[in-house]
């Protein structure tokens, strides 16, 4: 294995309040329903599709809806978080030498302003897909110009979304508990691993 790839949002970031607050923003402009906090909880047992139906939002606006979202994300980052103990895998990865990939369907510009603010500066390349269901695509392009097989990748991730983009990609997971989606979401997907705790990561890898 030689390549590590890592989720954004749910998986290295904590973005869960300024996700609402955008949401909300934009749910205020376009008249769809709001996100209270204390829903968190019962949103994560939910799939993206039951998730738009109860925001009576339907899937078909995303394209419309992603840049003002992210432009508004990118006003908040001050209060986007590493989750806690992140910062330390991601150095000791890259101390036993593997390179580190970000593959996000969150904007470039903002993954790598936060990655600046929190001096990690041990993260090769991040690549974005402009559409939310776009990761297998990013990853069998990435796959193919860097000549890499999909079995020296490893693909870090927290939503049902990201493994069934690995499965297509070829490309084994490990699911994070502390991220966006619950285990009753990404069970029947069987990720080739789960963990609770991010130094769980290292003795996966």
């Amino acid at each position: 294995m030689k390549h590590i790839i890592f989720d954004f949002d749910g998986t290295l970031a904590d973005s869960t309040a300024v996700f609402a607050s955008a949401w909300n923003t934009l749910a205020q402009k376009y008249k769809f329903k709001g996100i209270e906090l204390k829903e968190i909880d019962t949103l994560k047992k939910l799939s993206i599709s039951e998730r738009s139906k109860l925001f009576d939002f339907p899937m078909y606006k995303l394209p419309m809806i992603l840049p003002q979202f992210y432009k508004l994300y990118r006003q908040s980052l001050n209060d986007v978080h590493l989750f806690d103990g992140m910062k330390e895998v991601l150095m000791e990865i890259d101390k036993r030498g593997y390179k580190i990939i970000i593959i996000s369907s969150n904007s470039k510009e903002n993954i790598l302003a936060f990655l600046k603010m929190n001096g990690i500066h041990c993260v090769a390349d991040v690549l974005c897909s402009n559409r939310i269901f776009g990761k297998d695509k990013v990853m069998k392009k990435f796959l193919k110009d860097s000549n890499v097989n999909s079995a020296d990748v490893l693909y870090i991730g927290d939503e049902q979304r990201d493994i069934v983009a690995c499965k297509k990609a070829g490309v084994p997971i490990v699911w994070v508990e502390w991220g966006y989606d619950a285990i009753e979401v990404v069970q029947n997907e069987n990720p080739e691993y789960k963990v609770a705790t991010p130094q769980e990561i290292l003795e996966i890898i």
